[in-house]
């Protein structure tokens, strides 16, 4: 029986890859640690989302998905360190809503503290 591709577009398994994220493995760099936030979203994980989100900036309010939306797939454009503990990754993530495409483009920024990243905020692109 094949296992399930993972959501963040590796080519791994989810096991291989999110999943372990997941579970508590710190993330190596802010790139598997979008990919593991976009898989989070897919599968409702609010808690894992809480958990990788700065303090400073994580949202009062976050709650999974209702159900109208849903997640097609993921492109990272680019993962770039921006200093010793920050780094910013553009990606592109394409959804279904009520029917429609769509997709978001972001530009995400990350630091790293006490060993592991966290999403701070980012700019959505048009």
């Amino acid at each position: 029986m094949k296992t399930p591709d993972c959501p963040c577009g590796s080519g791994l398994s989810l096991a291989r890859c999110c999943a372990r994220l997941h579970g508590g493995e710190p993330a190596p760099d802010a790139e598997a640690l979008m990919r593991s936030r976009y898989s989070a979203w897919v599968l409702g994980d609010v808690a894992y989302l809480r958990a990788t989100w700065h303090a400073d900036t994580c949202p009062p309010d976050l709650a999974p998905n209702d159900g109208q939306l849903r997640w097609l797939g993921l492109s990272v454009k680019r993962h770039v360190l921006t200093g010793p503990d920050a780094a910013e990754v553009e990606f592109v993530a394409r959804y279904r809503v009520a029917g429609r495409g769509a997709r978001m483009h972001e530009i995400s920024r990350f630091v790293r503290e006490n060993g592991r990243w966290l999403y701070v905020d980012g700019d959505v692109r048009e």
